[in-house]
């Protein structure tokens, strides 16, 4: 029995003591029924009042949940576009909602739309207005219909990027044409912890204690083992049903755990698919990692070995700017236990995932491939860390001096995993 409770219970509804469920109001009685007032009641509360939804002869009452589902599309050509943004902290996710006349096809089709910056963080309370530029669509799983989800960057009046708009930076580097050619490719690994929020501890834990130790509960399967799946599996679907390219999903190695993949994308939709994934299942994404998977087109064609090793080398020539800007509390994950490299010491290797960056067997025996960087935390901007990744691998060039050292450093350094010791694949 659905309830909806006020604040007092001045006002009720008689059922039938030793009744096992309540009498039963039907939809023909329930506008004839008089709620009575308890004689001890104060007549002057009259506002305050408890009903109790029951169940009719053939549903539920509830009509709440039938507008929600309704089908506009049958009675008008308008549709509802959500806006949603990215907010002052550079993670939060901020949104609402606009009546757009008829359905729409691609973002130009789109007004550009504005909110007050001063109350995210974004602008002062003198000058507030904040520009909202539509950049990508999606179809919007919870209104469904031709309703969609519309991806945004932030803009001054004048046109200026603000400065937590990285998508603006990310879009000049997509737009390059030395990246276009290359066709960077992405996949990403999205980790997310499951919080009871009454208790603030992570689901399937014992409330204040610990689990038993990790093995089980990567891709496990049980009720013992695999805590909230329904929220994963039901994630997933809204993915595909709101056109983001979700690949797979499972459960992790800690109980409430869980990843999904988006990719392979390329370019700067590899940053709007994940923070669309992300407004889907809205939540705090500290704690967990966000590996990313990356190739290029030399990378992914004959001799890409090669050239994967020599982004490894630039790589490892930025890896303070990288590290600094792949997300925060990544000093609490990277410590160079559980399958983390250290996040002062720059390494790589071929299927070591104690490495910074991570080549595969397959990469390794076919002469090409991909490399995943394990070092973004899962709370990073996709838009930074795809841009980053195409401008250091694609677009930076060392000096011959730091590249010979680098070279050097790597080809001897010694990658210590699991008390096996064995030189790096350089």
């Amino acid at each position: 029995m659905a309830q909806i409770l006020a604040p007092t219970t001045q006002w009720q509804m008689r059922i039938t003591k030793n009744s096992m469920t309540p009498s039963l109001v039907t939809t023909k009685t329930w506008s004839s029924l008089l709620l009575k007032q308890k004689k001890s009641g104060n007549t002057k509360s009259l506002s305050k009042f408890r009903v109790y939804a029951l169940k009719s002869e053939n549903n539920t009452i509830n009509r709440l949940e039938n507008l929600l589902n309704l089908d506009i599309t049958p009675y008008t050509d308008k549709i509802i576009a959500e806006y949603i943004w990215i907010g002052g902290s550079g993670i939060d996710l901020r949104s609402k909602s606009r009546t757009i006349p008829r359905p729409v096809e691609h973002p130009s089709e789109l007004p550009k739309w504005n909110y007050d910056g001063s109350s995210t963080g974004q602008a002062p309370g003198e000058d507030s207005e904040v520009i909202l530029y539509p950049q990508a669509i999606f179809k919007d799983p919870f209104r469904g219909g031709n309703n969609i989800l519309v991806i945004c960057d932030t803009y001054t009046p004048a046109g200026e990027p603000i400065p937590t708009n990285k998508r603006a930076r990310a879009a000049e580097i997509f737009s390059n044409q030395k990246v276009i050619n290359e066709v960077p490719w992405y996949g990403i690994e999205q980790e997310y912890t499951l919080m009871q929020t009454n208790v603030q501890w992570p689901l399937g834990w014992p409330v204040g204690g610990y689990p038993g130790p990790q093995g089980p509960y990567y891709c496990g399967v049980g009720a013992d083992k695999s805590f909230g799946r329904d929220i994963s599996d039901a994630h997933y679907k809204a993915c595909l049903y709101a056109g983001i390219n979700i690949s797979g999903t499972n459960g992790e190695v800690m109980p409430g755990q869980w990843e999904y993949q988006v990719g392979p994308s390329v370019g700067i939709e590899a940053g709007d698919h994940i923070w669309c994934s992300r407004y889907l299942l809205e939540g705090d994404w500290n704690g967990a990692g966000c590996h990313t998977n990356y190739s290029t087109k030399s990378m992914r064609e004959e001799g890409g070995f090669e050239v994967i090793k020599k982004a490894i080398l630039n790589l490892s020539l930025r890896h303070k700017e990288h590290i600094s800007a792949y997300g925060e509390g990544n000093e609490r994950r990277l410590t160079g236990k559980h399958e983390t490299a250290s996040i002062t010491t720059f390494s790589w290797g071929v299927a070591n995932r104690g490495c910074s960056i991570r080549v595969g067997r397959a990469t390794e025996k076919q002469g090409k491939g991909y490399l995943e960087d394990r070092r973004p935390a899962s709370n990073m901007d996709p838009y930074v860390v795809t841009s980053l990744l195409a401008e250091t691998t694609i677009l930076w060039e060392p000096t011959l001096e730091a590249e010979a050292l680098a070279a050097q450093k790597l080809s001897l350094k010694l990658l210590v995993k699991k008390g096996q010791m064995h030189l790096s694949n350089w």
